[in-house]
Order: C-alpha cells, then structure tokens, then sequence
C-alpha cells in the first residue's frame, strides 16, 4: 500500500468516528427533547433543537414553536422546567415562536391535563421552590424586590386614573382598562356597603387608589398600612393633589401593626404575600381593629388547591414570597377569630382579561422599558405578564374576593340587589 493509500484510510476512519459521534449527539439531544416534550404533558406546541431536529404537534395544531438553541438548556429545561424555562426565555437561550400567551396555555393545560410525567419536578420542588419568609423585615425586603422598580416603570403600562396593579372588573367586553378599574372600585364599595362617616382600616394600599376612592365617592375615612416607601410617597402626593388629606392617610407600616377602630377592614391584592402561617397573625389584627358591627372584605389571588409554593422563576426573579392560598386554606383567616363568610366571589377571568390590557400597553412601552433596565428585563416581565394570563385563563390562578363580618352581627343585606344598581355607583 503507498503512503497515500494508508493516509485516505486513516481519514476515512477518523471521518467514520466523527460522522457517528455526530449521529449520536443528535440521537441524544433527539430522545432528551422527546422526555421534555413527553413530561410535559404533549402540549400543542413543536419542539426545535439547534441542529434541525424537531418533533411535537404537527400542522394547525401547534400553536407555536418553542426553538432551543444549545444542548445545556435542553438538559436544564428537562431537569427543572419551572424555573429554567423563565431563566432560559430571560437570557435568550430559547425563543417562542408565536403567540407566548397561546405556547403558554396549551403548556398548562397539558401539564395539568395528567398525561405529563411530573417524576423531575417532584424530585427538585424541595431545593428550588423554598418560599422567602414574610416575617417582618421578610415582608418588608419582598415587598421592596418587586413593587419599588420605580413608579416611573408601572405608570407606563398600569390604568392612568387609580394605579390600580390588582384585577379589573369589566361589565362589558368593550369596558377600558380606566372604566374596569373605576368599576372594581365600585363593585368592592358596594360590597363593604360603605356609608357616608364610616371609617376604613385598609391593609396594602399600593399607589392609593382605592382609599382615595372610597374618600372621594362616598364619604368615608380611610386610614390606609403600607410597607412600600415609593407607593405610599406616591399615593401622599396624589391625596394632596386631589385636596383629601384630610380624609386618607396614609401610613408606612406592616399590616400587623394597624391600629384605630373602623368599621370597614379592607385588604385588596395583599393576602398572597402574607402567607399562610401568618393568617393567625393578620386575623387578630383585623379582630383588633373590627368594631363588633363591622364588615370586612378580603380580594386575593389563588388556587383550586393548596399545592405548595409558586412556580419557581417567579419566586426567584418577580415575587418573592408569593402565595396564592386556596380558598379552603383562605378560610383559616376567618376561622381563626369566628368571623363569618357572608360572600365569596371568584374573578380569574376579569384577571386576565385585565393582564392581557397590561401587556398590551406594556409592549407599547418596551424601548422605554429597556432604557430604565435591560433586555433581559424586559423579556423578564413579558414572560411574567403573559404567563399570567395564561394561568388565570386555563384555571391555573383563581382571584377570590370574600365578604366577612363578625359571627354575632346580623346586619346582612337578605339579597344581592345593593351589588348590581342601575345606575352603577351605589
């Protein structure tokens, strides 16, 4: 044989080894894509690798693609989907091609549908999904984590008029996001039934729009507990504003530490960073406070079931904390100090279609929003804000609103007629 036979050999060879390594990372990454595609449940979606190779729903029916551009993500994704999913979409080591709302229900909806293998959540929810504690400087830390980005960053895409960062409630499809939040505001005054003199203890005010609300439209005093400096500097400057200091304050400190007498207790977007060992904690404030003839109203997200902490990414990179309760475990507030349930009321569907206004004016902001933070930010929150509504419109999340007094009072309105008045306000 010549030197230059034995020289092709040997590069044959070595192309022979190089061609089959080849084949068997793509088998690989192939059969890895199949075990992630398979554990979650064979959602509507198509599943693309870096090298071509793709697999899942096929035609019309996948609603989009989600593109995966390296093997680590793929082995990070498959070994806990619920927080690197969020970590992969904020760096851009994957992309979803199509609606991310669409992607993100045909996920959930087949993630809970039971055909998927949940073997590696389970396996990692006890290292990843541990809940920051909300004890006092927990609260205060979580608290400062997400609503003290900047009044700035939520002007741009929450409702001009209350700075309402809680469900809307649209009377009808064409309603505004401004005309769902004034409605909201109405509908939870109706509820509480407030009069003209009463005094109003609410914890977790936010910017201030509901006690300014309340003052303004129908007479009362509200004395409203925050723990978020930048919020309640806000909501000061717009009750000067708007002449009703005299009516509102507003006071920066922890719910556990209201004080006075009132006799409306009202807490609206708050319960979820509380936590359920401190529902003992908050029953004795609000019974601390509640005069015996007193009414009370609780509007909180939640779930069909007590399954544990949130979804992993959100704990780490948007709410620190969070817990949406199930109602069963949202009634442990009121049992705990004999308070009775006079109406429970469920919104998930006013959530998202009040996420989905979010979103939209949020996109319309997006280069501002790069400007204040960064790209990944701003994929960050898109994720965030789409997958919430994802998760109220496929029944993930709940949005309970619970009516309460104390269990010897019998002032109770015998229908629901003072709910739903013609003319609107009432």
């Amino acid at each position: 044989m010549r030197p230059d036979d034995r020289h092709s050999g040997a590069t044959t060879a070595k192309s022979g080894k190089s061609s089959a390594r080849i084949t068997q990372a793509g088998a690989t990454s192939r059969w890895l894509a199949k075990q992630l595609y398979e554990g979650a449940g064979r959602p509507s979606a198509r599943v693309c690798l870096w090298d071509g190779t793709e697999l899942g729903a096929v035609g019309n029916a996948a609603v989009a693609r989600l593109r995966i551009h390296n093997l680590g993500t793929l082995v990070r994704l498959l070994a806990y989907p619920d927080l690197y999913f969020g970590e992969a979409y904020m760096n851009g080591e994957l992309e979803v091609e199509g609606d991310l709302v669409q992607f993100l229900e045909t996920v959930y909806r087949a993630r809970h549908s039971g055909r998927g293998n949940g073997f590696w959540n389970r396996m990692t929810d006890g290292v990843f999904s541990r809940r920051r504690r909300n004890t006092l400087d927990g609260s205060r830390s979580n608290i400062h984590h997400h609503y003290d980005l900047g009044n700035d960053f939520y002007q741009l895409w929450l409702d001009r008029e209350a700075m309402q960062y809680t469900c809307a409630y649209f009377p009808r499809a064409d309603t505004t996001l401004e005309e769902a939040q004034a409605a909201k505001l109405d509908h939870i005054c109706r509820k509480l039934r407030l009069r003209a003199g009463d005094t109003v203890v609410e914890a977790g005010c936010g910017w201030g729009g509901l006690a300014r609300h309340m003052a303004r439209h129908y007479g009362v005093r509200v004395k409203a507990f925050n723990i978020s400096g930048e919020q309640v500097r806000f909501a000061r400057e717009r009750a000067r504003a708007e002449g009703l200091e005299d009516r509102v304050e507003y006071v920066e400190d922890d719910y556990r530490n209201v004080s006075g007498t009132c006799d409306v207790f009202v807490s609206v977007g708050m319960l979820e960073h509380v936590g359920p060992e401190h529902y003992p904690t908050m029953a004795k404030a609000i019974d601390r406070v509640l005069k015996p003839e007193g009414r009370g109203l609780i509007h909180s997200i939640g779930r069909n079931r007590a399954i544990g902490p949130m979804n992993a990414w959100i704990e780490k990179r948007i709410f620190p904390g969070a817990y949406p309760p199930s109602l069963r475990e949202m009634m442990e507030l009121f049992e705990h100090r004999a308070f009775s349930v006079l109406d429970v009321e469920n919104l998930r569907l006013h959530y998202a279609a009040t996420l989905r206004h979010w979103l939209q004016r949020y996109e319309g902001h997006v280069e501002q929003v790069r400007a204040m933070f960064d790209d990944r930010f701003v994929r960050a929150w898109r994720l965030y804000l789409a997958g919430s509504i994802a998760a109220f419109s496929s029944g993930q999340l709940q949005l309970f609103q619970v009516v309460f007094n104390r269990a010897t009072c019998n002032d109770i309105p015998l229908t629901r007629e003072h709910l739903y008045p013609a003319g609107g306000r009432g």
